[in-house]
């Protein structure tokens, strides 16, 4: 019984790697998820103090939970029932299916990456490029939201800057949840964006199990209370200005909308603008043509180029600055007052008027956003320098930018300058265009833009032209 049992050397390290794991497994891991668990909970409990949208228990029941939920949803099954029927194939066959798109979908939100995590790389990534400025919330937009209503931010897409910048601002009301298209299929921006509560989508497929799967994620999801945030228009814009809007996850969730019940959404208009857009000349050069699908290597060498060429800048001491982002919040529209203002049942509605009914909210959301969008120096400057093909002096130049600013402040705008600290914005702007070489000066005095990147400016300028052109403060620009 005393005896020595000599092993090889190879099978030992096994024996000794494979108790370790075993001790590691019964041990050690179920210690740290409880740890975890214990500090997820305590943020749990700390921002649902503060939150003016309390985290629904949907948001944070288990990513299998939902994706068993989704797979094996009532309707979802009916689809997948006739599909199989029209398809001549299995059930099985069109099941796996199903549960690929909804592991692919269902986000994995995490309450202590969004609100510490998460909040402070927004926070810190934003402020290294901008100055970060909520100019305008209307105080509906802040006020505590009453039990079984659902919140939907309706946002413009200026950039991709867009998640972090109203994620950020609006950290202490919401945990929204976004859609997110290709790029964030992408390792890590994948696992990142679902642990921040991020929906990861397909756009333009005829698949109507995939249609189907999103319809009622999108649906399930917002009917449980999680708060929304939606891009009006569907894609970046190509143009500066805000785009018609797209109706495809506005229709899903009006959809199943009753306007007599207890439930309503409530709808928040934001605007987001900036001095300088990340995305501007890949944007300008993709007017006509759509340049997602490039790919994981393109996402990730631009990303990292984009980075390494700011970081070198700034140690060389060449960094122009980004200058403002600024984001408003506009007055809530409630769908239940909304509906019956207009007349419309949503229930009772056939196929083609349920369209017209969701483009017209849509349409009636987008002029909202417009209405407050963030008027900033830089888009201020380049409008008053394309309004005239001549070079302008200096003083010039600010004094026909003061002008646009306060004609548009009269007419309601949101300047996000005060009248005193206005002259010296303008300066940083025009500090900013010169540095970035959109703007040359001439003769030391004159100021005109440079030939080449005028379509640049025009970009900036058409994000007020539509606002100057609805409260009557000029025509937008083309």
């Amino acid at each position: 019984m005393s005896s020595n049992v000599t092993l090889p050397l190879w099978l030992f390290l096994i024996l000794a790697a494979v108790a370790l794991l075993a001790v590691a497994h019964y041990l050690f891991v179920p210690g740290l998820r409880w740890l975890i668990r214990r500090r997820v909970n305590a943020v749990i409990e700390d921002v649902n103090e503060t939150l003016r949208v309390k985290l629904p228990t949907f948001q944070l029941s288990s990513r299998e939970v939902l994706v068993d939920r989704l797979t094996h949803d009532r309707q979802v099954m009916d689809v997948v029932e006739s599909e199989a029927a029209r398809r001549g194939v299995t059930r099985y066959a069109l099941m796996t299916n199903v549960e690929r798109y909804a592991r692919e979908m269902v986000p994995a939100f995490n309450a202590y990456f969004y609100f510490r995590l998460g909040y402070w790389l927004a926070r810190t990534f934003l402020r290294a490029l901008y100055t970060v400025r909520t100019g305008f919330a209307h105080r509906a937009a802040l006020a505590p939201v009453a039990d079984n209503t659902a919140v939907v931010f309706f946002i413009n897409h200026r950039s991709n800057m867009d998640y972090l910048l109203v994620t950020y601002l609006a950290s202490r009301s919401a945990a929204l949840s976004y859609g997110a298209g290709e790029w964030c299929r992408v390792w890590p921006f994948r696992s990142v964006m679902r642990l921040a509560g991020a929906y990861i989508l397909r756009r333009n497929t005829d698949d109507p199990l995939y249609r189907k799967v999103l319809q009622r994620y999108v649906q399930i999801a917002t009917e449980s209370g999680v708060p929304h945030a939606i891009f009006g228009q569907g894609q970046l814009s190509r143009d500066g200005m805000v785009g018609p809007p797209k109706l495809g996850l506005l229709g899903y969730i009006t959809k199943t909308f009753d306007p007599t019940s207890d439930y309503d959404i409530l709808f928040i208009p934001v605007a987001t603008n900036f001095d300088r857009v990340v995305e501007e000349r890949t944007l300008l050069a993709n007017v006509d043509t759509d340049f997602r699908g490039r790919g994981s290597a393109f996402v990730l060498a631009s990303t990292a180029g984009f980075l390494l060429k700011q970081i070198w800048r700034k140690l060389t001491g060449n960094w122009p600055g980004f200058g403002t982002a600024c984001a408003n919040f506009g007055e809530p529209v409630s769908l239940k007052m909304w509906s019956k203002e207009n007349g419309i049942d949503f229930p009772g509605l056939d196929r083609d008027g349920l369209f017209e009914a969701v483009e017209r909210l849509g349409w009636d959301l987008t002029e909202r956003v417009v209405r407050v969008m963030p008027v900033l120096p830089v888009p201020a400057i380049a409008t008053a320098l394309l309004d005239t093909d001549a070079p302008l002096e200096r003083a010039e130049l600010i004094r026909r930018t003061r002008g646009l600013l306060a004609e548009m402040r009269r007419a309601g705008a949101h300047v996000m300058a005060d009248e005193a600290g206005e002259a010296a914005a303008i300066e940083d702007g025009l500090v900013l265009l010169t540095r970035r070489g959109l703007v040359a000066e001439q003769g030391g005095r004159s100021v005109a833009a440079v030939p080449d990147e005028r379509p640049l400016l025009q970009y900036y300028a058409n994000s007020i032209g539509q606002l100057r052109s609805l409260i009557g403060g000029g025509s937008a620009a083309q």
